[in-house]
Parts: C-alpha cells; sequence; structure tokens
C-alpha cells in the first residue's frame, strides 16, 4: 500500500499544531503548515515545517498556496487540511480548483455555509430533532421593536462569525451576555453600527459553569458515514474576552443518547469530514443544547488522539488507504488541559471532578498537546512554559481569586 503522502495545514495555533502532532506520532512525517504571522505554538518547532505567509487566509493567495505546493510535489497525494473556520470556507469553496493529487476532505461550500450560518444551522436542528436554546432571530431592520418569549439573561452572538469579525468595534466579544432589555439593546446596536448587516442571533441563557458544557468530536468518511465519535466533558474554558468559550480542561466520558441524536444529523446531510459541535447540558428539563457546530476539528481536538483515536489515522485510514472504517465511540477516560495543573485545581470547585483530574494525572492519562517530547527545544521549552504561567494571570483578572 503506498502511503506517500504530505500533510498541508493552515493555520498557526493550537488545532494545527495538534493535528500536527497526531500527524508525527502515528506516520513520523513532517506536515508543511501555512499560517498568518510567525508567532505562536508552531513557530520554532521539529515537527512540522511552519511558513508563515500573510495573506494565507485571502482568497488568491491560499489558491496559489495550494496548486504551487502541490505542483513541487506532483508525485505525492496532498491531504489538505484547514485547522481554522476561513481556511475551512477556502478549500470547500475552491475544491474544483485543486490539482488532481490534492485530497480535500470537506463537505461543498453550500451546505457549509449553511451549517457555519447559526440562522440556518438552528433551522437544520429543527428539522433533525436536536436540542438547541430557545432562541429569537434578530435582523437589523427589527431595531428595538420585537418581544421576546423568554427572559433575561440573555447570550447575544452574530449568525456569521466570520462576516461579524471583519467588522471590528470597540468592546468586541466573541459572545455577549445581557442581564436586561437595555443592556440587549446597547449591544445590538454596536453590532449593527460596525458595518455588520447579517442576522443576530438571542437565546435563552443555560444557567451553569463550564462545568456543563461538553464538545463532540466526529469524523464522517468519505461515504457520509459516521466512524468516530469522541465526547468531552468540558471541565473549565478560557474567560478572556476574545477567548471566551475554548476549551481548557476535558475529561472524555460517552453518553450514547447525545451521541446517537448527532449521528443522525450528520449522516442525514451525508456529511463529510471532521465535525465539532458545542453543546450545553440544561439542568432545567434534563437536555443536552447544541450552540454551534465548527466543520471541521476543534482546536481542543487532541483530546481524542489522547483518548488512543489519532485523528490522523481516521483521514489516512478512509482517504490514503481506502480502507472501510468500524463505527468507534470513545469510552475511555483521559486528561485533556492547556492551563497549567495549579490553574486547573483552583478553578474546578468540584471535589469530584478534583479527585479524577487527579486520578487521570497519577495515572499518566493528562496531556498538554504542546508539550511533545519529539519536539523539545530549550528555547521552545522556555517560551511555552512563560504562556502557561500567563494563564495564572489572566484567570485571576476574569475569575478572581
Amino acid at each position: 500500500m503506498n502511503l506517500d503522502f504530505i500533510p498541508l495545514l493552515f493555520a498557526g495555533d493550537i488545532n494545527v499544531y495538534s493535528m500536527a502532532r497526531a500527524f508525527h506520532e502515528e506516520y513520523g512525517v513532517t506536515p508543511v503548515v501555512y499560517g498568518k504571522y510567525a508567532s505562536g505554538p508552531c513557530v520554532g518547532s521539529q515537527i512540522l515545517d511552519y511558513r508563515p505567509v500573510q495573506e494565507a487566509d485571502q482568497q488568491d493567495t491560499f489558491l496559489r498556496l495550494v496548486q504551487e505546493f502541490a505542483s513541487e510535489n506532483s508525485y505525492s497525494k496532498i491531504l489538505l487540511i484547514g485547522c481554522g473556520d476561513s481556511y475551512v470556507q477556502l478549500i470547500s469553496a475552491n475544491k474544483k480548483a485543486f490539482p488532481e493529487n490534492v485530497i480535500a476532505p470537506y463537505i461543498d461550500i453550500d451546505l457549509m455555509n449553511r451549517l457555519i450560518h447559526k440562522e440556518h444551522f438552528y433551522e437544520l436542528c429543527e428539522a433533525s430533532g436536536v436540542d438547541y436554546p430557545s432562541t429569537f432571530v434578530h435582523r437589523k431592520e427589527l431595531g428595538h421593536d420585537f418581544y421576546l418569549p423568554f427572559e433575561p439573561p440573555f447570550i447575544v452572538k452574530p449568525s456569521n462569525g466570520i462576516l461579524y469579525w471583519q467588522h471590528p468595534f470597540a468592546g468586541q466579544d466573541k459572545v455577549f451576555k445581557c442581564s436586561n432589555m437595555e443592556k440587549l439593546h446597547e449591544i445590538l446596536d454596536r453590532i449593527y453600527l460596525s458595518g455588520y448587516d447579517d442576522s443576530v442571533i438571542i437565546q435563552d441563557f443555560i444557567p451553569g459553569d463550564d462545568t456543563y458544557m461538553r464538545v463532540l468530536t466526529n469524523y464522517s468518511d468519505k461515504e457520509g458515514k459516521v466512524r468516530l465519535m469522541c465526547l468531552g466533558h468540558v471541565l473549565l474554558e478560557e474567560h478572556t474576552p476574545h477567548g471566551i468559550g475554548n476549551h481548557a480542561v476535558i475529561i472524555t466520558e460517552s453518553n450514547r443518547a447525545v451521541e446517537k441524536q448527532f449521528k443522525k444529523f450528520l449522516e442525514d446531510m451525508t456529511y463529510v469530514g471532521f465535525s465539532n459541535f458545542d453543546i450545553k447540558y440544561d439542568q432545567r428539563d434534563g437536555k443536552y443544547k447544541v450552540f454551534e457546530i465548527n466543520t471541521r476539528q476543534g482546536r481542543s481536538n487532541y483530546y481524542v488522539t489522547n483518548a488512543g483515536e489519532n485523528l490522523a489515522r481516521y483521514l489516512v485510514e478512509d482517504l490514503i488507504c481506502q480502507r472501510e472504517l468500524p463505527l468507534k465511540i470513545v469510552d475511555k477516560k483521559s486528561l485533556w488541559m492547556v492551563v497549567p495543573i495549579g490553574v486547573a485545581l483552583t478553578y474546578i470547585k468540584s471535589p469530584v471532578y478534583q479527585k479524577e483530574m487527579k486520578l487521570l494525572i497519577r495515572e499518566g492519562k493528562m496531556v498538554n498537546p504542546l508539550f511533545y517530547k519529539e519536539d523539545f527545544t530549550l528555547a521552545r521549552w522556555i517560551r511555552l512554559r512563560k504562556s502557561m504561567l500567563g494563564h495564572y494571570y489572566k484567570y485571576k483578572k476574569y475569575l478572581g481569586k
């Protein structure tokens, strides 16, 4: 079996580093990575070939980079993987323009645009029977003249995240929490005044701290059949304005009812490639309610690889080796974190979760994907340790203590 392939990854954050590590661990290959800036965890790495190009996420530059790389390596199969929303969209939109040796495991752009647009995503959830929070779709022309069928506090977020970040404004956050209608009106005004003109999602706030969150990562093969599902129980998230909602600590778990619901959702639309769902448990009615889908693996994707199911292996077995994969629902316990253990133990209050974390740490089942023994240099180690120490300051600033 010819395994002559080169992973070509786009982005420069922990997501792309985690995927590169998975490829390196499983196959000993060195992925080529294009990102925008000479910063982040990929810089100085020995397990990947990082090439910063500031315009890498622009249509013309992106397509040129892929076409040139594929031409220079015409005798190899190029496994093209996006590790950020803009890159995933570019891959999907340009699939027909790629050389024949490029393999791009992504859905068509029309379906992708429906899924990543939150208003349309919730329509698909409604049709499939997937639970999601009570939602009101606001449009600019409504102004302040609307009624909400649920009480505050409210969660406010753009339907179109990519367009939203193209219109920056002071105090721009990924998600807003509003305690009353006056605050809600203020946030809506600021969003629309920035130039953003798509719809805005207003949702019922689901009570509960970070430990009520879940993340579900899946792989669907080239025929649209789900072959991997791994549910993660989020114990701690980031709380900086731009990082809010990013996972910081995850323990794997399994919930067959949740997994069954999302397997049907994905297979009904013949979804292909990685998918990643953000979910929250609603203690008021006992339901797990989805917030959004990422049409890619999430930035916390190494929690799956650490649980024994290397994500790179699924891509290679399916797309390079052309093997039929069995369905694997992960139930192996593992602990993933990208903050110091001290931060996790300080801000995750539950004695039950603390006990479980300490046990997994003692058993050697904890990983921070950025610290990889095969990628050790003193300069890299010092830079990563400094970054880790910075989390003590960030959590104290935004959560206190």
